[in-house]
């Protein structure tokens, strides 16, 4: 690990470019053939011959990896067998998909799984249905959920997280013994499947990194005083795509009777500001303050600055210049709590996780982590200091992380994409002086860039030379 002693300076600085109507990459069909085919070798490794894989709106995502969509509004399941064969297990609307799946399978009608009072027609034990899947009482049988359950009082194998009357039906057929949690082959650090991206998968994913951090840019340039929240936050929804996480646009206190989502609340001067949205393959986030300059800012938080924004600011550039391939996921942990101790800036998270269709899918950085960071592998920025009576300071982006190979690849095959990388490296290097690893790919165009003072929106923090 490489500790510099940075000193830094609120410049007069352009902004980072954003980049209009980025055309989707469609995940090909080589690369859910490569999915299915990891998945089950993985399987066959751990001895599993049936992954059952539950589905509902908010957790979709292992489903989707090789279905291509999720059960929307329903619960559904997929039934993988190691051999590659697939059943869908799907509720009344959603049978309907099952013909346009980027896997062809069996489908079978669990009307269990529709929404209240629908016609219950073709009802029948959800056990049964597992046995026409496929399931024998002699498999070993893997259930995925979407958690990873790493708490030391937990047991990581027979705990699960879908809804007990799936598991139930699982164990009509199957003897607990040979029914185990199986969501680390799909998101474990080290293990899952989901955890290294191809060329073809990080430019897929890089449209929802590059159209989060446009977004928030665009909003942190709307802030004015006497806006009201709704206002800013109509900048975070774009292309008619759907939010990973619940968009944030609050101005002053957040919470206020419970109140997640951007409200009328009008901006005033001197107000703590949240921005956050976040997209398939990307978040971005900023927290500021809605001043000019730092007279203008409360007098008991007139050292914002010194206090928080910059001792975060050099964790952060403290992270992406030791973002090297071969570095373990602890040292980066404890690099972090060196540059900015925990016990005085009290992050409690991971300083980093893997993202994907979900925001956070898992992370290589913890205390005990024995992950090395490789190739193909999606990184959020994620230190969230907390001072008492502070403001916070915020600049969670993407990043990738490519060896030459994958580097040419993507070049290659994804031209545009490549410049855009290139237009994002030259920024972070050239104008905010941060020494980034030729294996660091920006997937957000707002990596690095933080700004202070909201209303004053040419100057932001950079590291001297």
């Amino acid at each position: 690990m490489q500790i510099r002693n940075n000193t830094f300076q609120l410049e007069t600085v352009e902004q980072p470019t954003i980049f209009h109507d980025v055309k989707t990459t469609l995940l090909s069909d080589e690369t859910i053939q490569s999915r299915a085919k990891k998945l089950t070798e993985l399987m066959k490794a751990e001895s599993l011959d049936v992954l059952v894989i539950y589905a509902d709106k908010e957790h979709g995502s292992n489903f989707e990896y090789l279905s291509g969509f999720i059960p929307r509004f329903e619960e559904a399941l997929m039934i993988l067998k190691h051999t590659g064969e697939i059943t869908y297990i799907m509720g009344n609307e959603n049978l309907k998909l099952v013909p346009h799946a980027r896997l062809s399978g069996k489908c079978l009608h669990a009307p269990v799984f529709s929404l209240p009072n629908q016609p219950m027609d073709g009802d029948a034990p959800l056990s049964e249905t597992l046995v026409a899947a496929g399931i024998q009482p002699n498999h070993n049988v893997g259930i995925v959920g979407w958690k990873l359950f790493t708490g030391t009082h937990i047991s990581k194998q027979t705990q699960f997280d879908i809804p007990y009357f799936v598991v139930e039906a699982v164990k009509e057929i199957v003897p607990n013994t040979q029914i185990f949690n199986a969501t680390h082959l799909y998101i474990a650090p080290g293990i899952g499947a989901r955890t290294i991206n191809n060329a073809n998968e990080i430019a897929h994913y890089e449209y929802g990194a590059n159209l989060a951090s446009s977004a928030v840019l665009t909003a942190l340039n709307a802030i004015e005083l006497g806006k009201s929240e709704k206002e800013i936050g109509a900048q975070l929804s774009l292309s008619g795509q759907p939010n990973s996480v619940i968009q944030i646009a609050a101005t002053g206190d957040r919470f206020d009777h419970a109140q997640l989502y951007p409200r009328d609340k009008i901006i005033s001067l001197g107000d703590k500001f949240s921005l956050t949205t976040g997209f398939k393959g990307g978040l971005s986030s900023r927290s500021a303050y809605v001043v000019n300059n730092e007279k203008e800012l409360p007098q008991q938080v007139c050292d914002y600055v010194e206090k928080v924004a910059t001792p975060y600011y050099n964790a952060v550039i403290h992270w992406l210049e030791n973002m090297q391939l071969g570095v373990c996921g602890k040292d980066i942990y404890q690099l972090i709590d060196t540059v900015l101790p925990r016990s005085e800036y009290h992050w409690h998270l991971n300083p980093g996780h893997f993202v994907a269709d979900e925001e956070w899918l898992s992370s290589p950085m913890s205390p005990t982590s024995d992950v090395d960071l490789c190739s193909g592998m999606m990184l959020q920025i994620d230190i969230i200091p907390s001072i008492a009576g502070y403001a916070g300071a915020s600049i969670e982006d993407t990043i990738g992380l490519a060896d030459h190979e994958l580097q040419q690849q993507i070049h290659q095959e994804y031209p545009d994409l490549w410049s855009r990388i290139e237009c994002r490296r030259n920024y972070i290097r050239d104008v905010l002086n941060i020494n980034l690893p030729e294996c660091v790919l920006p997937l957000s165009n707002t990596v690095g860039y933080l700004r202070p003072y909201l209303l004053n929106k040419s100057k932001a923090l950079i590291r001297q030379k």
